[in-house]
């Protein structure tokens, strides 16, 4: 994350310029009913690269650790204080009083990278003068702002524990103040000596989505616990992800993932970015650590494997990020660089490396004998203009074409205006701006050098007053911006938004594509836009032209094969920008005298005000409105309201469409 000309550690400021309703702002308003003319030519076109739009996944605004991981239990094994003791052990919470209990941490965990673990002294009993509560006394944890525990479904808990005598302990998910109590099982054993894995499923009596688990006692003695986990069994594909998240992400077909961002992998400091290598391996193994950029704790559980997997599940290319050596307020300098260079070269090992050399082996270990298809990396994120990138690049550059040729490397440094001083596969560009400047940058790429990388659009949005936590007007300016890119994906070849997600209880960035909290979610109108370009990559683009004095009004037209019912779609995009209604002539030349149109639909994103947004009371105040459209031929007339993005979706009966081989998959749907 980040402006691509400032640190994002520092708040982004941008340019509001007053588009603020409906009908009192545009950008070279045309005329009202002005009829405009756009003609299509589908006889040829040229192929958009098949990785032009994905995603970029970041850990921020807790969009991993309560987010998309399914994880529910925050600072499961009592780390995010740091190795040292007393740690803080936040979120979670004791119950019971000073007469009843102590909790404490040391450092008496088995687990080498992650030392300290929680004590836990019951005072009470259950006989004698201290009789413990009803429900006895213990420890509980609320997760990411509550558990959404739902009726039916079945939880798995693994505990570690240990204690000088036996035990009884209760696993209970209950509601947040305790009284609900929605599954709960014992653990009991009279030798826990030594540490001792424990695991419980809890199927769920009732709904909550305010939940907690708990752990309590009711007899007198000392426990430790470490790495407490409670997840769903139930999974996106059973590889730990929530599923409801990650199939609005499925949802719009994206090409490739990059991950795992951002900010988060340079880190205020270096000793605080994300290290892949203390991300892999068994979780309870894994250290976690504290992103400074966007300040909280993450265990980990999101690691390296599995944005691999995440990547290899939703049919998308992983794009990875690395750290080059540098962060936000300190670098290596370039001829101390290598132990970092090498890590990277590790890291490509441990997911393209065979199942028997040293770091695909733990691949291996981890369920996934095949090497992952990794084929981009980037080196660092928004380093450019730092003291030692280019020295620093060059040597990642060198050694990583050394051991792996075929892999796409990534610069930080913008290409788009002027040639590179050094090599690169791809360069990187971000913009983060009004909505008229973004929407004007339509034609950023127009003029760009054809001879030289190819650009990757890896950060882009509408942000500051424009952009409220996700508006239309906000929406219509990407719209815009896409259809540029679509057009100039001869030189751009790859494009995402950010940030992805959001937990409506951590905002640290606004806006986002996809809100959520414990038990809802929703689509702002930017994550709505996604949908109307998720069959341009490996799409035809054909030659459409707008005859127009009018700024305010941008198109493009695709033909795409559907691998769902092998039909071809004409696709056309038009926003329009501006505060008047346009009466659109479309002319489609090129499909042949004895072609028809049928089974076409118009589908249509606007709303009564620019800055109308989503929520959760009413998360579809704006979204795509789909209808058939009946007069659909080679030539027809369409009304485009004021400020919308409009598509019309053609089922072509032409066999004289010249198309290129793809790989498209999309349906005819929005």
């Amino acid at each position: 994350m980040g402006f691509w000309k400032a640190s994002c550690s520092v708040l982004l400021v941008c340019f509001f310029v007053g588009l603020c309703s409906m009908y009192q702002c545009s950008a070279a308003e045309a005329d009202a009913n002005q009829t405009v003319n756009l003609i299509v030519n589908a006889s040829s076109g040229r192929p958009i690269p098949e990785t032009l739009f994905g995603i970029f996944f970041e850990e921020i605004n807790h969009a991993g650790a309560g987010g998309i991981w399914a994880e529910l239990v925050s600072n499961r094994g009592f780390e995010a204080g740091g190795q040292n003791t007393p740690s803080n052990i936040a979120p979670w919470s004791v119950i019971g009083d000073q007469s009843s209990l102590t909790v404490s941490t040391d450092r008496s965990s088995c687990f080498d990278r992650n030392k300290v673990a929680l004590r836990m002294h019951v005072l009470c009993d259950s006989e004698g003068n201290n009789i413990c509560p009803a429900g006895g006394v213990g420890i509980y944890n609320p997760g990411f702002w509550g558990m959404n525990i739902e009726q039916g479904k079945t939880y798995k808990v693994v505990i570690y524990v240990r204690s000088l005598g036996s035990i009884n302990v209760s696993v209970s998910l209950t509601s947040s103040d305790g009284s609900q109590i929605l599954a709960t099982a014992n653990i009991v054993d009279s030798d826990v000596s030594n540490w001792t894995k424990k695991e419980v499923l809890l199927e769920a009596k009732g709904t909550n989505p305010n939940s907690r688990l708990q752990l309590t006692a009711s007899r007198k003695g000392v426990i430790w616990f470490d790495q407490v986990s409670a997840m769903p069994l139930d999974t996106y594909k059973g590889h730990g992800f929530q599923k409801e998240l990650i199939e609005m992400l499925e949802d719009i077909k994206p090409q490739f993932i990059r991950f795992p961002g951002g900010c988060f992998v340079e880190g205020e400091w270096l000793r605080n970015a994300f290290r892949w290598k203390e991300s892999i391996g068994p979780w309870e193994e894994r250290p976690g650590h504290f992103g400074d950029v966007w300040m909280y704790w993450t265990d980990d559980g999101l690691g390296y494997f599995e944005f691999l997997q995440l990547s290899e599940d939703l049919g998308a290319r992983p794009i990875w990020v690395f750290n080059n050596g540098i962060s936000h307020r300190d670098e290596v300098d370039t001829t101390t660089v290598s132990p970092f260079v090498q890590e990277a070269i590790d890291g490509l090992e441990f997911a393209r490396g065979a199942s028997d050399s040293k770091w695909g082996s733990i691949r291996a270990a981890m369920g996934h004998p095949e090497p992952f298809d990794l084929k981009y990396v980037a080196v660092g994120n928004e380093d450019c203009r730092k003291k030692n990138y280019r020295g620093n690049y060059l040597e990642f550059y060198n050694a990583i074409k050394r051991a792996y040729p075929d892999i796409k490397i990534i610069s930080n440094c913008d290409g788009s205006s002027h040639s590179l001083d050094h090599p690169a596969d791809y360069y990187d560009f971000h913009i983060y701006t009004s909505a008229s400047h973004l929407f004007s940058m339509t034609h950023q790429f127009d003029h760009t050098s054809r001879s030289g990388p190819k650009a990757f659009v890896s950060e882009y949005a509408v942000t500051g007053k424009d952009a409220g936590t996700g508006s239309l007007l906000a929406a219509l300016a990407e719209a815009g911006f896409l259809i540029g890119l679509e057009k100039n994906s001869d030189i751009v070849e790859m494009a995402s938004y950010a940030p992805l997600f959001v937990n409506a209880n951590d905002r640290r960035w606004n806006p986002d594509a996809i809100v959520f909290n414990s038990s809802m979610h929703y689509g702002t109108p930017s994550y709505w836009v996604q949908k109307f370009f998720r069959e341009s990559s490996g799409a035809t683009l054909l030659d459409a032209k707008l005859q127009t004095n009018s700024s305010s009004l941008v198109a493009s037209a695709i033909t795409w094969t559907s691998s769902v019912d092998g039909e071809t779609y004409l696709k056309i995009k038009i926003v329009n920008f501006g505060n008047r209604q346009v009466s659109l002539k479309v002319s489609v030349d090129g499909l042949g005298l004895n072609s028809l149109l049928s089974g076409s639909t118009k589908t249509v994103l606007t709303s009564s005000n620019l800055m109308d947004e989503n929520s959760f009371t009413d998360p579809n105040k704006v979204a795509p409105d789909r209808s058939l459209l009946e007069n659909a031929d080679r030539d027809m007339n369409i009304m485009l309201s004021p400020y919308s993005l409009t598509s019309l979706d053609l089922l072509t009966e032409s066999n004289n469409i010249r198309m290129p081989q793809t790989n498209s998959s999309a349906r005819p749907s929005i």
